[in-house]
């Protein structure tokens, strides 16, 4: 016996998705435009089917399905790719949209991307056999960047991950390591882009790129140094 699962998603209007999709690398294999609009898109074994509805509002869409993969990191490389060529830019913020590359607390590690029906694309690698997210940390800052990052990718809730950095990197009493610093300062920067912050998001890369990190250190936070390159460029 043999079963497969394929997402429906809705969307406003079908081309401009289909032209999101092949962008990516993804083919059309079926387009009907009467009496329903309906459309499937298929790049290896994803395929992801979508519907148009006119009254649909794509910026309220809570629509989401997840694609696992044993290559995230080539995936990430190839969609950020196609979509420089295609838009002049890496979009990180309004829709289409793609988002930085992340270990999470679930033991996966993935990126998120929505299309401009407002559908978001969860695509992740297991890394880990324990799905269940990890106890938040008890030491402050790995604690305010457990929640941060939960808030700003998890929830799209930019506003309270912001307050939580902004609050972490105002302590006295405590300060973090270079490496926390370093992480904190790159997700603020992050969440600042996402926004369209951009003094705040100057500022922070600019903080971000004066923290001198070891060789070691270095190893430890690739995937922030990673996004912060992604952030300078």
């Amino acid at each position: 016996m043999s079963e497969k699962t394929i997402p429906i998603l809705p969307c406003r209007t079908i081309q401009p998705v289909l032209d999101f999709y092949t962008t990516l690398g993804f083919e059309v294999t079926f387009q009907q435009k009467s009496p329903n609009p309906y459309a499937v898109v298929q790049r290896g074994g994803i395929q992801l089917h979508f519907f148009g509805m006119k009254h649909y509002e794509p910026a309220e869409s809570f629509s989401t399905c997840i694609v696992q993969t044993d290559d995230v990191d080539g995936l990430h490389e190839t969609f950020r790719a196609g979509l420089k060529a295609a838009y002049g830019r890496v979009p990180n913020r309004g829709l289409p949209r793609i988002g930085p590359l992340k270990n999470t607390s679930h033991g996966v590690r993935q990126f998120l991307m929505t299309d401009p029906g407002g559908n978001c694309i969860r695509i992740g690698q297991q890394t880990s056999d324990n799905q269940h997210h990890r106890p938040a940390p008890k030491e402050t800052f790995a604690r305010a960047l457990h929640h941060a990052s939960l808030l700003a990718d998890s929830k799209q809730d930019l506003e309270s991950a912001a307050k939580i950095i902004d609050r972490a990197l105002r302590l006295q009493e405590e300060r973090p390591t270079p490496v926390q610093l370093l992480r904190l300062l790159v997700l603020r920067a992050d969440i600042a882009t996402r926004a369209g912050d951009e003094e705040t998001a100057r500022s922070a890369i600019a903080a971000a790129t004066a923290v001198h990190l070891t060789p070691q250190e270095q190893e430890s936070v690739h995937d922030d140094l990673k996004r912060l390159t992604q952030l300078l460029d």
